[in-house]
């Protein structure tokens, strides 16, 4: 039964959504250079494609992962276009953008995930590769701490040989953290902070609490308990969780959340980026309150642009994001899924 509380609830949620304003791009003169704004009010940015360039040699491949360490320095894991001279697959940039090292030869073809978390006072990697089929971790600079592959502890692997693809890793704030199988067979994996299997949050499926591509995850400190929230992609939504388990919500949005990739949270504020030609920002409802670069009416279906030269993009307008970050002042970085690579700046316009 509706209730007069639901029916008003029900009313402001529709209110809100109706009111986001149309992305737009618009151009501005600045010291003599033509900008690229995308969003409105406080949430505009100044879009700068491809802010940040491999090093002489070393050509973009998909370009999958980003995470930043607490000196401010800039990773970024691609596949290595098959053209590559060099071969790391781990790109690293100062906060400027300019280019500092690179390594990781042994993840090339596969570099997707890539996160980071201090332990014990270090920072480390953790990569999910692809082809490998494996979760390393690692220090800054490359050397394996600890490596996972096939999940042989949990029976739903054990049983009989199934795929094993792990996309993304997110952490809890008990050390615990979390593996999709997103590319594999679609089960959440919990672990342990020392790398012990714990069991499983979820199993394949279209119902509330199962997946279809669980792409990426992140645990969520902004509301008065952590949630693990997930980019149920291949379902077209997000899903979220208590941290053993038990689901709490199914979010669609068929307009606006269309094929989540991946998350990332500063203040009030958590970033998504859409693999189907736009960057989301959501509330801590996980409303849509902008789309960026929303390049869905020029885009046509997901990766039918990916055979195209630089030139042929279209300025302001997103391809196919595959993951996204806060950096540390409070800018956006986006990587996209293409075969020649694309790292877009969003500056934050104040």
């Amino acid at each position: 039964m509706k209730t007069r509380r639901t029916f008003l609830t029900q009313l402001a949620a529709t209110a809100a959504i109706s009111a986001l304003p149309a992305p737009f791009i618009r151009a501005a003169d600045k010291s003599g250079s033509r900008q690229l704004i995308l969003g409105t009010g406080a949430n505009t940015y100044e879009c700068i494609h491809d802010w940040l360039i491999p090093p002489a040699g070393l050509v973009w491949g998909d370009t999958h992962g980003l995470c930043q360490d607490r000196q401010g320095f800039i990773y970024v894991a691609h596949t290595v276009h098959p053209s590559s001279m060099r071969p790391e697959a781990i790109v690293v940039f100062d906060p400027a953008g300019k280019f500092v090292r690179a390594f990781g030869e042994e993840f090339r073809g596969g570099a997707h995930g890539l996160d980071i978390r201090t332990e014990a006072g270090v920072e480390l990697l953790y990569h999910c590769d692809i082809t490998r089929c494996k979760v390393v971790k690692t220090t800054l600079s490359g050397e394996v701490v600890w490596t996972h592959g096939y999940p042989r502890e949990d029976p739903a692997y054990s049983a009989a040989p199934i795929n094993f693809v792990p996309t993304n890793v997110a952490f809890a704030p008990n050390g615990d953290f979390f593996v999709g199988d997103g590319y594999g067979s679609y089960h959440m994996l919990k672990f342990s902070a020392k790398g012990e299997f714990l069991g499983e949050i979820a199993r394949p499926g279209a119902a509330d609490g199962q997946f279809n591509n669980p792409h990426g995850q992140w645990i969520d400190l902004r509301g008065p308990e952590p949630v693990l929230i997930v980019a149920d992609r291949g379902n077209h939504r997000l899903q979220t969780f208590t941290l053993d388990g038990r689901n709490l919500r199914t979010i669609t949005d068929a307009e606006r959340i269309r094929w989540p990739c991946n998350f990332d949270v500063r203040g009030d504020l958590m970033v998504c980026p859409d693999l189907d030609s736009q960057v989301c920002l959501l509330d801590r409802d996980y409303t849509v309150i902008a789309q960026l670069g929303d390049g869905k009416a020029a885009n046509g279906a997901i990766g039918s642009r990916r055979g195209q030269t630089r030139s042929q993009f279209t300025p302001g307008q997103f391809i196919a994001p595959h993951d996204a970050i806060f950096l540390q002042n409070g800018d956006l970085l986006v990587a996209e899924w293409l075969p020649i690579g694309r790292i877009t700046l969003l500056r934050k316009v104040a």
